[in-house]
Parts: C-alpha cells; sequence; structure tokens
C-alpha cells in the first residue's frame, strides 16, 4: 500500500528555494487563448491559459510545466497543438505568473486534484468531451503522475524529462540530503505511483539530459504499471531543447499517442455528467 505522503522534508525553506523558481508573469493573452483563474483554497488563485481547437470532441492535454517556466512561455506552443487538433490546457503554480499563494511541494500536489476537477466541470459546462490526459515537463512530472495514478478521469499520461527518484535530482540541486535527513522516502514517489498508473503513458527524454540523466527515466518506464507504455529517447538533446530539436515531430509523436489513447478508451469522455 502507497504511504501517505506529506512532503514535509522537502518543504523546508532552503529545499523549497532549489526546487521553485517563480516569477511573476503579465504576457498579454494571445489571440485566440483564454486565461482562467483556479481558486484552488480560499485566497489562492491559480493562473492558467487555455488554447482551444475547433472540433468540441478534441482531446484535451492538461500541462504542467517545469519550475522555472510559466504559462506564457508556452504561447508559442499551444498554436501547434491546436493545428494538430488538441486542446493544450496549461495552469502555473502557486507565485507563479499571474498565480497568488506561494510555492510547496504538499500545495502543488494537491493543489492538481483541485485543478483536474476544475477543469473537468470547465470542460463540461462548454461542450468539450474529448479525453483528457495528463502532460507533466520536468517538476511538472510530480502533478501529471499523481493523477494519473489517482484519479480515474485521466485517460493517459505522457512525462517529458521527468523525475523518477527524488535524491538525486536534490544533490544535483547542491543540497546535502544526508545533512538534512532527507532520505528518498521523504521525496517525490514517483517510482511509486507510476507503477500504479494503468493508463496509456508516453515518456521521453533527452539523451544527454544533464539534470535528470536518461538512465532514470528509464527507470520511470521500467517501472510503469501501464501495459501501454512508450519510451522515446531524443538523441543529441538536453534537458530544455527537446522541443527545439525535434520541432513539428514532436506534436506529430504526441498526437499519434493521443490518438492511441482515444482508441483504447472507446467513447469514453472527460468530461463530468450529470
Amino acid at each position: 500500500m502507497e504511504q501517505i505522503r506529506t512532503y514535509e522534508k522537502l518543504d523546508r525553506p532552503e529545499v523549497l528555494a532549489a526546487l521553485f523558481y517563480p516569477r511573476k508573469d503579465t504576457t498579454p493573452l494571445p489571440v485566440g487563448a483564454q486565461d482562467h483563474g483556479i481558486e484552488v483554497e480560499p485566497g489562492v488563485v491559480l493562473g492558467a491559459r487555455f488554447f482551444l481547437a475547433a472540433d468540441p470532441a478534441a482531446v484535451n492535454l492538461l500541462f504542467f510545466h517545469g519550475n522555472g517556466e510559466v504559462v506564457s512561455d508556452y504561447d508559442d506552443v499551444g498554436p501547434r497543438y491546436n493545428e494538430q487538433g488538441i486542446n493544450f490546457l496549461a495552469v502555473d503554480y502557486r507565485g507563479y505568473g499571474q498565480s497568488t499563494g506561494a510555492p510547496t511541494v504538499a500545495a502543488m500536489v494537491r493543489d492538481a486534484h483541485r485543478v483536474l476537477a476544475w477543469v473537468r466541470a470547465w470542460l463540461a459546462a462548454e461542450g468539450r468531451t474529448g479525453h483528457l490526459v495528463v502532460m507533466g515537463r520536468s517538476l511538472g512530472s510530480v502533478s501529471a503522475i499523481e493523477l494519473a495514478a489517482s484519479e480515474e478521469a485521466v485517460a493517459g499520461l505522457i512525462v517529458e524529462s521527468g523525475i523518477a527518484e527524488t535524491l538525486p535530482l536534490l544533490l544535483g540541486l547542491g543540497l546535502d540530503v544526508r545533512a538534512m535527513g532527507i532520505a528518498e522516502a521523504d521525496g517525490f514517489g514517483n517510482l511509486q505511483k507510476i507503477a500504479q498508473v494503468q493508463k496509456p503513458t508516453y515518456i521521453l527524454h533527452a539523451q544527454h539530459d544533464q539534470i535528470i540523466p536518461i538512465i532514470l527515466a528509464e527507470e520511470l518506464q521500467s517501472v510503469c504499471g501501464a501495459r501501454s507504455k512508450e519510451f522515446q529517447m531524443i538523441p543529441g538533446a538536453d534537458h530544455n531543447n527537446i522541443l527545439a530539436l525535434t520541432g513539428k515531430h514532436y506534436f506529430q509523436a504526441i498526437k499519434q499517442f493521443l490518438k492511441r489513447v482515444g482508441k483504447s478508451h472507446g467513447p469514453k469522455r472527460s468530461g463530468i455528467r450529470g
């Protein structure tokens, strides 16, 4: 049975300072996009930016970005998903972009569930009936894997440059985990969680990722509980340039994966039904 995680050792100030790089952002809304505020608790609202395809049955990709990004960094990416017939729904963390509050690991994980509930209700109200797939890049893999492992409404999982074990990441960020008394059991738990994932899963990782070595991504793939799972190593890429190197092939590969998700789930829809 999966342990109940409190993330209290990760929520120490010195760890949070290494994990999160929040920045405010007021980049103007691109033509055709929508900004939303998602209240995750009284007084705390997360900013979200949606790029919607014309087809109301288009698949919905709920995206959690890396720790140094905000949703407006994806203003050029959203329309490219739309060209593939995919809705791109990007959400910030506390303290990022137009969000209020301050980021912590416990809040990030908890907020992911509240974001999913809000998004499902919004999709249903808007008559958007496509499947809902979660995607996480880098730190965003924590939120995406959390949801894929525990939420029935999630039809599939995409992990880009994702975290497997927590301690190697913290050590790479310059933290003395031994002195802090942090063990792997105190970490994100991505390996334990992805072992519970039964939904179709697509993991892509850079060959030369300098932050999360590819051997750890292979560990995620090996442990993943999904019967339908795919792994793609991006030759020559590093942690932050997968999209830049792959271009249109990136979106085409994700589109093909999402098609397979749709076939595996048949007519099941992502919206809430009364």
